[in-house]
């Protein structure tokens, strides 16, 4: 089978040869310590790494479903231990000045309602902005690749209230649907717009195999807005957005959400939506439970518990075993339900993926030396 065919196939529920062969991908912490565990150093991106590790090909029709131009990032001051910045969503914030990874701790947000949505953001979502997507030249040259392609192809869907959230902070984007819902609605439409027009551009006869959508909104205890909310503010939208995907053929939707999703779940499949994705199995979403109680009606990519990886070996045959049976069952990618974190050694997390490799037949990678490309074996990946 194609990389594609087993795609489709394992989103259908038909049997397959193996299932395709996936992972989220990993901190750059983690990638920083395991240079010295033995991993090349070379290896210093998540695209570099999948290459590596050697996972399946997937492909990502070019488009833009956020602010353009971004907010010119800026290094307002150096405090030494913290550096005080303003990122590409206007956001002012600090993050940690020793290199090492660590949450932003954002001190204020440039969406604050009316006033800054009409002056610094709308204007930045314009729709008809040829940068959003390829050019009618250019669809020539890609239109010649899709049609040769062994992969699946995916277009990006963006998000909603998560995209909002990032603008303007979870107490802002919590109290905007309470003080100026009509604002909300309006946000909400011209996203919505983009993205119905990234997916309809796509020229008749180019196939779409999946959409991906981001909307971190949850928490490890539940949505960050209320399920009546979500419903009447989203569901139709999303509603619009599948109805789209499917007029080229794509019937596979999935949204990266982590937290406990559960409440949303039934939501998101009301509209459209049918693949949850990382399933993170700490905050409460489990993947069993799940597909216990939507059977085939819900598509899972994740749901390996990353702490588990951290415990050791035995813990990792363990958390293995644990989703065997319903991985076999179909409609499921299993892979490690967010990036890799650091307290995982690159020696637990190779006998990880070998182990996960062995159980479900997916064959060994060459070795990386066979696989590396004229230009890495000069000393650029």
């Amino acid at each position: 089978m194609t990389h594609r065919e087993r795609f489709l196939r394992t989103t259908h529920f038909q049997s397959v040869d193996r299932v395709p062969d996936w992972e989220f991908g990993y901190w750059d912490d983690t990638l920083a310590d395991w240079h010295e565990q033995g991993l090349p150093r070379e290896i210093d991106s998540n695209e570099k790494a999948d290459v590596y590790f050697g996972f399946d090909p997937t492909g990502h029709i070019p488009v833009h479903t956020g602010l353009l131009p971004g907010f010119k990032r800026q290094v307002l001051e150096d405090r030494g231990g913290q550096v005080l910045v303003r990122d590409s969503d206007g956001a002012t914030c600090l993050i940690s000045g020793t290199g090492r990874s660590s949450i932003p701790r954002f001190l204020e947000f440039a969406l604050k309602g009316r006033e800054s949505w009409e002056q610094e953001f709308r204007p930045r979502l314009d729709a008809d902005s040829p940068r959003r997507r390829p050019r009618p030249e250019k669809w020539g040259r890609l239109r010649q690749e899709y049609d040769q392609r062994d992969y699946p192809l995916g277009i990006g869907i963006g998000g909603l209230y998560g995209v909002m959230r990032n603008w303007m902070g979870f107490e802002g984007a919590a109290m905007l649907i309470h003080d100026d819902p009509v604002l909300v609605e309006e946000i909400f439409d011209r996203l919505t717009e983009i993205i119905l027009k990234n997916v309809r551009s796509v020229p008749e006869g180019v196939v779409i195999d999946f959409g991906s959508g981001w909307e971190d909104m949850c928490f490890n205890k539940g949505p960050m807005i209320s399920p009546a909310a979500f419903e009447k503010l989203m569901v139709p939208r999303y509603r619009r957005i599948a109805d789209a995907l499917r007029e080229h053929g794509c019937d596979v939707a999935y949204i990266d959400c982590d937290g406990n999703i559960n409440q949303l779940v039934p939501l998101w499949l009301k509209g459209g939506i049918n693949g949850m994705f990382p399933v993170e199995v700490a905050a409460g979403s489990d993947p069993l439970a799940l597909r216990e109680q939507y059977g085939k009606e819900v598509l899972l990519f994740g749901g390996v518990n990353k702490r588990a990886l951290a415990r050791g070996k035995e813990a990792i045959r363990r958390e293995l075993e644990r989703i065997f049976p319903v991985v076999q069952q179909g409609g499921w990618i299993p892979h490690v339900d967010h990036r890799v974190p650091p307290d995982v050694t690159l020696d637990d997390y190779l006998y990880y993926l070998k182990l996960k490799r062995d159980m479900l037949g997916i064959p060994e990678p060459a070795p990386w030396e066979e696989r590396r490309s004229p230009a890495a074996r000069e000393g650029a990946l």
